[in-house]
C-alpha cells in the first residue's frame, strides 16, 4: 500500500520562476516573422495582409476554446482530491495507473484545447509523468471520438483496424519510457 503525503499539513513545494518568453517563444516568433517576410517578398503586401486578417479570425475563433480549457485546468485541481488520484494513477499506481491514464486519453471527446489542460491538471492533483504521457499519447493515437466520426467514415474499415491495433500499445510504452526517464516523479 502506497503512503501519501499529508497534503493538509504540508505545504505544496515551491514552483521555480519561469520566464514569460523562453527560447522556445523567440525560435517561434523568430519563424513566424522569418515566413510573414518570405510571404511579403514572394507574394507581395497584399497577400500577407489577407493571411494575418484570416489567422486573426482563427485566433478569435481558438480563444474562448483556450479559456475553457485553462478553466478546466484551474478549477479540476480543485475538485479532485488529490490522494485518489495519486492512488489511481500516480507514482505508485503501476501498469494499472497506465491504462487507466491511456483508457481516459482514447475515451475524451475534444481537441488539444481541451486535453492538454486536463493533462496539465491531472498532474497538478498527483497524476505522474508516466500517466500523463500515456493519457496525452492515447488521446493522439486512439481517439474514439476522431476513430468513429472521422476514419470509419472515409476509410476502409480494414485499414482503420489495423491503425487502432498498431497504435495500441504505444500510449503504455510511452507511459513506461516517461517513467524510466523521469524515475516515475510526479508531473
Amino acid at each position: 500500500m502506497p503512503s501519501l503525503k499529508n497534503i493538509e499539513t504540508e505545504a505544496p513545494p515551491e514552483q521555480p520562476a519561469r520566464a514569460v518568453f523562453d527560447t522556445g517563444f523567440y525560435i517561434l516568433a523568430l519563424s513566424a516573422l522569418a515566413a510573414g517576410v518570405l510571404v511579403v517578398v514572394l507574394k507581395g503586401w497584399d497577400r500577407a495582409l489577407e493571411i494575418a486578417q484570416d489567422e486573426m479570425m482563427f485566433m478569435a475563433v481558438l480563444a474562448p476554446k483556450i479559456a475553457a480549457g485553462m478553466f478546466i485546468a484551474a478549477t479540476l485541481p480543485l475538485l479532485l482530491p488529490r490522494d485518489k488520484v495519486a492512488i489511481w494513477i500516480g507514482r505508485e499506481s503501476g501498469m494499472r495507473g497506465l491504462l487507466l491514464a491511456a483508457f481516459a486519453g482514447a475515451a475524451i471527446p475534444g481537441g488539444p484545447a481541451m486535453t492538454f489542460p486536463l493533462a496539465a491538471s491531472f498532474g497538478l492533483v498527483g497524476a505522474d509523468v508516466g500517466a500523463i504521457m500515456a493519457f496525452v499519447s492515447s488521446w493522439a493515437l486512439l481517439s474514439l471520438n476522431r476513430t468513429l466520426i472521422w476514419e470509419f467514415s472515409f476509410l476502409p474499415v480494414d485499414l482503420v483496424w489495423w491503425r487502432v491495433l498498431l497504435c495500441l500499445p504505444f500510449p503504455i510504452l510511452i507511459g513506461l519510457a516517461a517513467r524510466a526517464v523521469f524515475g516515475g516523479r510526479d508531473a
